[in-house]
């Protein structure tokens, strides 16, 4: 059986929530991951009105749609950011920037993702189709980490191991007793592993798995686009981590342009610049090998949705993400269950 293919709403925050239903059924998907910005899903309304999370899956099952998690990547970079500044304050719920002192920001944060986990439990427990609770399986946040290093991602002035590993064990005391609470209310935690947080790579990815003992709850987002263009190994990464991928993110990416002007760090140019080596594009017309990711997540047993995070500066969005719904259904394939040459054997 095909995985379902949902298309991830953080681009779409702009458009109201039941219109944003209503495009995502007309675009062709299957089902929506909804942000928590805009209007799109209030943590604080879903935890204190059944009303409100009633609400919402009557409006999602009437384009029918379904669900599957939630995602909070604007709160979470604040966490364990070292520099908040006014880029968070654009971001940021009011009464999660508050009075903008940095700690007291991070602070808040991770308070919000401790009621975005709930949230997300209520939420996916009020699912109609659910036929009880011998069905209650781990739900997911995805969402971004921050970081407590990236500004010191290139070593100069020189920078030590001891600054680094500081660093991780700041990250690790921000984020576990935050794990802890969603381990109590069943909630994984889904990390885009994406330049500007704690894990960007196999080997930062690694190594913040190891910062917070390899807690249950955390795990990754997976999405090949933030992978590509530094030139990590994208499928090396869905063994690697075989059993953290908690969702995946199916979003292409373009990179080697000849004539950049602006090389792998986008020399602060804005995204859809020509002058840059790399760019984020609708699936399928960039130089992810999706067909090697498909592969990939039937051999490690992941059968959650591939959600679009549709991004493309070039492209109109409603065209994009009507053709990126059609072009993943076309990727995905289910896996084998017999071996293909069986037939040849005699009995």
């Amino acid at each position: 059986m095909a995985r379902p293919v949902t298309l991830f709403t953080g681009q779409w925050a702009d458009i109201p929530f039941e219109t944003m239903c209503k495009k995502t059924a007309e675009f062709g998907y299957d089902g929506i991951e909804l942000c928590c910005w805009g209007d799109h899903f209030d943590v604080h309304q879903a935890v204190k009105d059944d009303k409100y999370i009633k609400q919402r899956w009557e409006v999602i099952k009437d384009h029918g749609l379904k669900a599957y998690c939630i995602s909070n990547h604007l709160v979470g970079q604040a966490v364990s950011d070292a520099i908040i500044d006014e880029r968070h304050k654009g971001i940021l719920p009011e009464h999660v920037w508050g009075d903008g002192d940095p700690e007291g920001v991070r602070q808040r944060a991770a308070q919000e993702i401790i009621v975005t986990g709930q949230a997300c439990r209520k939420f996916l427990d009020a699912n109609p189709d659910r036929k009880g609770k011998e069905d209650v399986f781990p739900g997911v946040i995805n969402g971004f980490s921050g970081s407590p290093i990236w500004h010191s991602l290139y070593a100069f002035p020189p920078t030590s191991q001891d600054y680094w590993e500081r660093g991780f064990q700041d990250f690790a005391k921000r984020w576990k007793p935050i794990l802890d609470e969603l381990d109590k209310v069943n909630i994984n935690y889904g990390l885009e592993a994406h330049p500007t947080e704690i894990a960007f790579d196999i080997a930062s990815a690694e190594r913040a798995l190891k910062a917070v003992n390899h807690h249950r709850r955390f795990g990754f987002n997976y999405d090949p686009s933030h992978f590509g263009y530094q030139h990590v190994a994208y499928v090396k990464f869905l063994y690697r981590f075989s059993d953290r991928i908690y969702h995946v993110h199916m979003k292409d990416v373009e990179w080697g342009n000849e004539t950049a002007e602006a090389g792998v760090f986008g020399g602060h140019t804005s995204f859809g610049d020509p002058r840059r080596y790399w760019d984020f594009r609708s699936v399928g017309r960039g130089d992810i090998d999706f067909d090697q990711i498909v592969v990939a997540l039937n051999d490690i047993g992941y059968h959650g949705p591939l959600s679009v995070e549709w991004e493309d500066s070039r492209m109109e969005r409603e065209y994009g993400a009507a053709e990126a719904a059609s072009e993943v259904k076309k990727m995905d394939f289910p896996p084998s269950g017999v071996a293909f040459d069986a037939q040849f054997e005699k009995e």
